[in-house]
């Protein structure tokens, strides 16, 4: 149970009622962290603006990539979770509950492993990273703009699944992950 009282769908007006809506059209339902996070819509708002400029130029495959891996890093349950959802958008649910078993071993390439590798770690601790990795990505053919998007891109997440953690907020159970994919995501976390 969340430590912050968040607004009943019933309540919410103006922004809040803003951001609920979009949850509500784009996933059918308003998740527990939408709720939690919209007590601040203006900081929602930012957020987002920071998601879609790296989102954009990387592509949703590689962001959704970036996203889980950073997700996994973190051992956020939340995260691996509702971009598990948005994930489906790019990946067949076989191939995604691959992808959340084990990355390296799922139909990626060799570029997208090595990103997801480099996200993972900046979860983990991104103190322990260091020139041989972003080496790495660049050997992988990233130009320097995709590697710092890669870099904020696994960075927000940490920030967004540690604000989620330290809230105490729900882990929301997406109706729409079959339970092997849920499984997939949040085993070992």
């Amino acid at each position: 149970m969340t430590i912050i009282r968040t607004i009943p769908e019933s309540e919410a007006v103006g922004d809040v009622a803003a951001l609920y809506a979009e949850d509500l059209e784009v996933v059918g339902y308003v998740p527990t962290h939408t709720k939690a996070m919209a007590l601040n819509p203006a900081a929602s708002r930012a957020f987002e603006a920071l998601i879609r400029s790296v989102a954009k130029p990387l592509g949703l495959r590689r962001y959704e990539l970036v996203t889980l891996a950073a997700a996994r890093g973190t051992r956020s349950k939340h995260c691996r979770l509702a971009h598990g959802v948005k994930a489906l958008r790019v990946f067949g649910e076989e191939q995604l509950e691959r992808i959340a078993r084990d990355y390296t071993d799922a139909g990626l390439s060799d570029a997208e492993v090595e990103m997801m590798r480099f996200a993972e770690q900046v979860g983990r601790d991104a103190a322990e990273l260091t020139d041989v990795d972003a080496q790495r990505l660049r050997d992988a053919g990233f130009s320097d703009q995709e590697i710092v998007d890669i870099t904020i891109a696994a960075s927000a997440r940490v920030y967004y699944g540690s604000a989620l953690l330290a809230l105490g907020v729900e882990v929301d159970l997406p109706p729409m992950l079959s339970e092997p994919l849920r499984a997939a995501l949040v085993d070992g976390l």
